[in-house]
């Protein structure tokens, strides 16, 4: 909001309630990534706490390898008091909202939605939501509760050109509610906030797929009709664009190839919902385990992945050890998706 007075954002995430701490040191991705890139794309340089008790100034040129780590190595490295990021000519206004399609129709909407990014521009953003719909005040009641699969979709350059770049998805189908127009980029950004409020219980899994194949799509999709509860969703956010452009090697963000990064999202209220929500998250990302990459977004994992943080990281994973031996010895920052130093992996 307040870089927006200057008509100037920095690549973040999907809502507005995001921390910008955790979402950076992560990777960062939203709805201006593939035009601007990551989040950490767009990091300068931050202060960071280490475990010794020293302030230190983290860049390309002071202590460049704490900052190569702190771009995608998580909170393993110190507590960062301040982060200076670049800034990109953005909005005010962009043009965003959702299409709404019958589930019914989910593999031949997904299938020409993977046909119609092949030519997106990198100004266009269009994510995949399967979820049954909450009562939005432009879908019929006889929607309301029923499952849907919506396109969300952002345009962040020129509007008139937006509207040529969207022709191809929003052509898709026989859409129940089509509310793409302009819109403020900071009402955008709330947009999905009332979906993410604080109070409930979460579980999430995730993967990175290279490809939506079509068996992907079948199995994947054949976990909507199993929803546990109204507030349970799969979604998929499409990066690539500027994001690719950065070697896999270059921040420790490893998965740079444009992909599409899946998250079963499990949210429930009651506690005696936990076990057949968790089940069913657990179950959709078993079945689409063979179709995937192999690399997650450590952002999305939950506290019981710890034995994917390796693959996470992929070839970037010995360095980062290497650094965390270098800045946090005793593993003093291990509230999280943890590197172990180096000399306790030895131990061990």
């Amino acid at each position: 909001a307040e870089t927006q007075a200057f008509e100037l954002a920095v690549p973040t995430g999907i809502n507005s309630t995001t921390g910008i701490s955790g979402l950076t040191l992560g990777g960062g991705f939203g709805w201006i990534t593939r035009k601007f890139g990551l989040t950490i794309d767009n990091l300068l340089c931050a202060d960071v706490v280490t475990a010794d008790g020293k302030l230190l100034r983290a860049s390309q040129t002071e202590n460049p390898d704490l900052f190569w780590a702190l771009r995608g190595g998580g909170g393993n490295f110190g507590v960062v008091t301040a982060f200076e990021f670049k800034l990109h000519q953005v909005g005010p206004q962009v043009l965003s909202g959702l299409v709404v399609h019958p589930f019914a129709d989910a593999q031949n909407v997904l299938r020409e939605y993977r046909a119609a990014l092949e030519a997106a521009p990198n100004e266009l953003t269009c994510w995949v939501v399967m979820r049954q719909a909450p009562p939005l005040p432009f879908l019929p009641a006889e929607w309301h509760g029923k499952e849907v699969l919506v396109l969300a979709m952002c345009y962040c350059g020129d509007l008139q050109e937006g509207e040529k770049a969207t022709q191809r998805l929003r052509a898709i189908g026989t859409p129940i509610a089509d509310v793409v127009a302009p819109n403020p980029f900071t009402g955008w950004e709330q947009a999905f906030d009332p979906l993410l409020a604080p109070g409930a219980r979460n579980y999430w899994k995730s993967h990175d797929f290279t490809e939506l194949s079509d068996s992907a799509i079948e199995v994947i999709t054949a976990g909507i009709p199993e929803l546990p509860g109204p507030e349970c969703e799969i979604f998929f956010a499409h990066v690539g664009g500027a994001a690719g452009r950065v070697t896999a090697d270059a921040t420790a963000f490893p998965q740079r190839s444009a992909h599409f990064v899946m998250n079963v999202h499990a949210r429930w209220r009651e506690p005696q919902m936990d076990r057949a929500c968790i089940d069913w998250a657990r179950g959709v990302y078993e079945a689409a385990s063979p179709y995937a990459a192999g690399t997650a977004y450590v952002n999305f994992m939950p506290e019981d992945e710890v034995d994917r943080v390796e693959a996470a990281y992929g070839g970037n994973y010995r360095r980062l050890l290497e650094i965390k031996q270098r800045y946090d010895p005793l593993n003093l920052f291990r509230m999280n998706q943890n590197l172990r130093p180096v000399e306790n992996l030895r131990a061990a």
